[in-house]
């Protein structure tokens, strides 16, 4: 609108022309609002109220008489209030960048008086102290002017070519530079064992995992060679089973062999014998009773001799069987032929001392005891194998029975 001024919020409105202002100013003051200000007959300024810079860099001598060149920047501002306004809007309204040159000398002076009574160690290690010395010794000086200070930095000190501060630093230098060789050397050292350690524990490790793995090795060694045998074992188990088996079969085998060749061969052998033994008692007998005929001359008497003796014979037949081991194969039937055959042989044996009793060419010898002559024996009941020749023996009338008797085949 025509004629209303409003000021920047960081901007202060001077409005002059008419009535004084608050406390007797020349001007009145306006902040944070704005106002109708009658054209040609008020004049309106403007007077900023942001945040100012300013650099110091100003060459200082210490109390010990050290040149020190210090370099600081101060940020500094018009005061909020109305007084600080009006105090700078008289003083740098026309030429508001003198109020940043105008606050550098004043904190050059400022700081020339304070380092003057510092040495150069306190300068360098309490450089808070310095500037905390430097704002509260200007701030009264700051305030006639409208100017508050935010904040008094230091930049850096320079001693030029003296080498104060140098010379100053090198004990701390050479105690740092050994404090920082004593812990590299520490740590060097901490790094070494723990790669030592590191060593150890991994030469740990190899050992367990190669322990480990001899152990696992040894287990499939084993289990490879025990399943390797596994195959011999069941064969040899199996050849071993066999090898028994064969041995019974063969046990068996001998033992029926064994069997049968004492039914084949040594029984028939005895039952052969036992048949001989018979034959030669009963030619014995043969014997006796034909002499004792031929002593009497009755060939009735000796017919019926031979008939009481007939029994007798067959029962010296079988008493010479029962010392005999004979199988008999056919039951009843094989008992039934072996006493059909005893009986046989006993009607041989008398039909043939008959036929020798009258047969010629039978005679005495010259000591009164008559020769016989042989006869040829019976065939066997059992196969009908032809009989074998018997020498006959010369027997006196009163002579015994043979040594092939009961007695003897008993």
């Amino acid at each position: 609108m025509f004629g209303y001024r409003v000021p920047a919020p960081d901007e202060a409105m001077l409005i002059s022309g008419s009535r004084r202002g608050l406390g007797g100013a020349p001007f009145r003051v306006v902040t944070g609002h704005g106002t109708f200000v009658l054209p040609i007959f008020r004049k309106t300024r403007f007077l900023t109220l942001a945040m100012c810079e300013a650099e110091v860099a100003e060459k200082c001598v210490t109390r010990q008489g050290i040149a020190l060149t210090v370099k600081a920047v101060i940020a500094f501002k018009v005061g909020n209030d109305h007084e600080s306004i009006v105090n700078a809007g008289q003083r740098f309204l026309s030429d508001q960048d003198q109020m940043s040159v105008l606050t550098g000398r004043i904190f050059a002076g400022h700081l020339r008086a304070i380092i003057g009574s510092m040495t150069v160690e306190e300068i360098v290690t309490e450089r808070q102290k310095l500037a905390s010395e430097v704002l509260e010794t200007s701030k009264s000086e700051m305030a006639k002017i409208g100017l508050s200070v935010d904040s008094l930095q230091i930049q850096s000190i320079d001693d030029g070519d003296t080498g104060y501060i140098e010379a100053m630093s090198r004990p701390h230098k050479a105690a740092i530079q050994r404090q920082a060789q004593i812990a590299q050397a520490q740590a060097t050292q901490a790094s070494a064992e723990a790669q030592q350690a590191a060593a150890r524990k991994q030469a740990e490790y190899a050992r367990h995992t190669a322990i480990v793995q001899a152990e696992y090795n040894a287990e499939v060694d084993r289990a490879q060679a025990k399943a390797a045998q596994a195959g011999p074992l069941a064969l040899a188990h199996a050849q071993q089973e066999v090898l028994a088996a064969q041995t019974e079969l063969a046990l068996r085998a001998a033992a029926l062999r064994q069997q049968q060749l004492v039914a084949e061969i040594v029984k028939p052998a005895e039952a052969e014998a036992a048949r001989i033994r018979v034959l030669a008692a009963a030619e014995a007998e043969r014997m006796r009773v034909q002499a004792a005929a031929a002593a009497s001359h009755d060939r009735v008497a000796l017919d019926r001799l031979l008939i009481d003796q007939l029994p007798q014979i067959v029962k010296e037949a079988a008493g010479g069987l029962s010392g005999a081991n004979v199988n008999v194969l056919n039951g009843a039937d094989g008992l039934g032929e072996i006493a059909a055959g005893l009986v046989g042989q006993g009607l041989t044996i008398l039909d043939s001392v008959r036929k020798n009793l009258g047969a010629p060419g039978a005679h005495a010898d010259g000591s009164g005891s008559r020769g016989l002559r042989g006869y040829a024996a019976p065939a066997d009941s059992r196969d009908g194998t032809p009989g074998r020749d018997v020498a006959t023996a010369d027997a006196k009338p009163d002579a015994g029975p043979s040594s092939d008797g009961p007695a003897d085949r008993a």
